[in-house]
Formats: structure tokens, sequence, C-alpha cells
């Protein structure tokens, strides 16, 4: 996990491209390489071309998987909105155990390579306290994930009661990192952190809250409302 301090939008944007230009320079890098070979040794052509392509279209995924589109909260203050995009694979009641909340209900997401891996905040609060846990790296899709794998917590506290965030790496995501952090003041569907490349993030609200979405359900970060407080 990596902690890269508070920004605002346009930061959290650049922060995004950062993470993908560590991938990005040493596959332009290649691509180069691999061009000026088969420029000067053309004999070399039926492998150089399969690896040329190879890398050309991973550098076209790796600007795909880092994007960072702009998203529309929705105007209703009570709407509590998703924390990231993906498929919505739990809805259910447990004890939330990071920060002893007490009973809750727990709204997790399931993240594919393919989705949109910028995390967003469901309210706005102040961040109260983080948690950062080292653990395994199942995939997420398995059900003990959310209790072993390498996770970080998010506690916050909005004028309406508390909320809690997880991030958890998975089979293939390897790096969990936050833009914000404890005492700071988050926005609703402002961008916090990211995962990368596959993985969970979990949030918890209160029981009162009425959700409103159910697995099997498609949500986008900032933009679906997940819950409503009453």
């Amino acid at each position: 996990m990596e902690y890269r301090g508070k920004f605002g939008t346009l930061g959290a944007m650049s922060l995004a491209r950062q993470e993908a230009r560590r991938f990005l320079f040493p596959l332009h890098l290649t691509n180069a390489l691999l061009f000026v070979t088969w420029w000067f040794w053309p004999w070399t052509w039926p492998e150089t071309l399969g690896l040329f392509t190879f890398f050309v279209l991973l550098t076209f995924f790796i600007g795909y998987f880092f994007r960072d589109p702009e998203r529309v909260v929705p105007a209703d203050p009570n709407l509590i909105v998703s924390a990231a995009d993906g498929l919505v694979v739990g809805v259910d009641e447990m004890d939330e155990a990071d920060f002893q909340l007490g009973r809750m209900r727990r709204i997790a997401v399931f993240l594919s390579i393919f989705d949109v891996h910028v995390n967003r905040a469901p309210v706005e609060a102040r961040v109260t306290k983080t948690t950062y846990k080292p653990g395994e790296f199942l995939d997420v899709r398995h059900p003990e994930s959310s209790a072993r794998n390498e996770c970080l917590a998010w506690r916050l506290e909005s004028p309406r009661g508390p909320v809690a965030v997880r991030q958890i790496a998975g089979l293939i995501a390897r790096r969990i990192v936050a833009w914000s952090g404890e005492n700071k003041t988050v926005a609703r569907g402002e961008r916090i952190g990211m995962i990368r490349f596959g993985s969970r993030t979990e949030v918890f609200v209160p029981l009162e809250c009425a959700v409103l979405v159910k697995p099997g359900d498609r949500v986008e970060g900032a933009a679906t409302p997940i819950a409503r407080w009453p």
C-alpha cells in the first residue's frame, strides 16, 4: 500500500496518470527497441513483429486501464454513491470489523481488469481513521478474500453517521494507493485512491440506510446511488 497525500480533483487525475507512467515508460522503451531491431536487422522481422504487436497492444491496455473519467454526482444529498466501478457481488448485514462500528450493511463491488479502478468517497465526510492490513492475494471473488486479503480501510464520519470503505487487493492487484488521509475532509464522489489491477471495494453503511442495489447490478463510482439515508 502506498499513501500519496491529499489532492483535489485535478491532483487526483494527475496521480492516476502518474501511476500509468510507471508502466508506460518501460513499454514505450521496449517498443522503440523492437522497432529499431526490426529496422536495422530485417531478417528478425517475424519474431520482432510479433513482440512489437504484443507490447503495443499492452501499451494501449495500460493507458485504458488507468483512465479516470469525470462523473456527475447525484444532486440528492441523501444518496450514498458507489465507491467503485464494477459488479455488485454482495449485499449483506454483518459486523464491521475494522473500526468496531457494530452491525452494518455491506455492499461489495468486484472490479475486473476492464473496470475503472479509481475509488471515490461514497459520502461527504471527514476521514477520521485509516487502517492498513497486510494479507494474502486471493481472487477477490473468493468468499474469504474480504477477511484474508491485503486491504486499506477508511472510516468516514459524515453528518448523518459513520460509513466505512474497504479497498481490497486481489489476485492480480498488488498495490493500493491512497490519495487522501486521516483528518481530511472529502466530498461525496471525490477520488480517494485506486487499486490495480483487479480488486474489490466494500462500503459499510448504517442499518437504517435503504440499500438501492442488488447482486448482479453494475455500478459506477460517484455516479450510481447504492444506498439512501433515512
